[in-house]
């Protein structure tokens, strides 16, 4: 079982259109990349005028979505090209809210544990130029913070 103690996160570097597109990244990672699954846990994607969290793999079992650090870590895809443009903030505190805040509680992952896919691929940008990583971690603090009150 899957212990993580960071969360990996990554872009498609793809553009985000009006319709579904994670289908088509777990379509290229079973059948072109041979994997058993979409190589992410999670990932977010806007369809239509809203942002929608799509799950891959369950948070307790491996991934395959950074060399060398499936087996101890969660990956979280932001669907778009965030080398060319900044992410929306909502679409961060989404994310944050539906997804990344409960893995760090559920899984006891400090906020300074959410990590750039290109700490660990350094040709990459990924998650892109444009994505502040550390207006991503304070806007997950925020909402563990909602999340601790709300109890």
């Amino acid at each position: 079982m899957l212990k993580p103690k960071k969360i990996i996160i990554h872009h498609s570097l793809t553009s985000d259109g009006s319709t579904l597109s994670w289908p088509n990244i777990q379509s290229y990672h079973t059948n072109v990349k041979g994997w058993s699954d979409v190589g992410y846990h999670a990932g977010i994607e806007k369809v239509g005028d809203r942002f929608v969290c799509l799950f891959g793999r369950p948070d307790v079992l491996c991934g395959a979505h950074t060399k060398g650090q499936n087996s101890d870590s969660l990956g979280f895809c932001f669907v778009g090209n965030f080398d060319d443009r900044e992410p929306e903030r909502s679409r961060l505190r989404v994310a944050a809210r539906r997804v990344l805040a409960p893995w760090c509680v559920r899984h006891g992952i400090p906020v300074a544990g959410i990590v750039p896919h290109r700490q660990f691929a350094s040709y990459k940008t990924c998650p892109g130029r444009q994505f502040d990583m550390d207006v991503l971690r304070r806007i997950v603090q925020e909402e563990i913070d909602g999340l601790r009150l709300a109890r």
